[in-house]
């Protein structure tokens, strides 16, 4: 399944609806009054171009993406830290669980979600932005 934004008007939450920042990320998108799609890591299949696109996106390396201290990294990889661009996808595609951040993408720009209340404040502008273009 191609999860990537397609549509420079589409708004996109990939959270984790197992980690505290993805339980409290969705509430914000569902008060928004746009429609935003909403991919859980934990549910769909996010694959390794896509990851790369993400972070490529967002102007970081992939394992900036990674929590490190999560038990299922330290349980699987111990303190690796020396690792290729392409282990660290292996290992966010493998164990969605250690993603750290949600990612909100608003008419193609990417934005890392390190609180929720970023969300609130990003689709607030969009919101307002969406009543701008369809008043009468």
């Amino acid at each position: 399944m191609n999860t990537m934004v397609t549509n420079e008007k589409e708004t996109v939450l990939y959270y984790n609806s197992e980690t505290s920042l993805g339980k409290q990320s969705l509430p914000y998108t569902e008060s928004s009054q746009q429609s935003i799609k909403t991919i859980d890591v934990s549910k769909t299949k996010i694959t390794g171009t896509e990851w790369a696109n993400i972070t490529s996106k967002l102007n970081i390396t992939i394992s900036e993406l990674v929590d490190q201290d999560h038990p299922d990294y330290k349980k699987n990889y111990g303190d690796a830290v020396n690792l290729s661009e392409d282990d660290w996808i292996k290992i966010l595609t493998a164990n969605p669980e250690t993603l750290s951040y949600s990612i909100l993408v608003v008419n193609k720009d990417f934005h890392l979600i390190k609180s929720p209340s970023q969300i609130a404040k990003l689709l607030e502008k969009e919101d307002s932005n969406f009543d701008a273009r369809n008043k009468d």
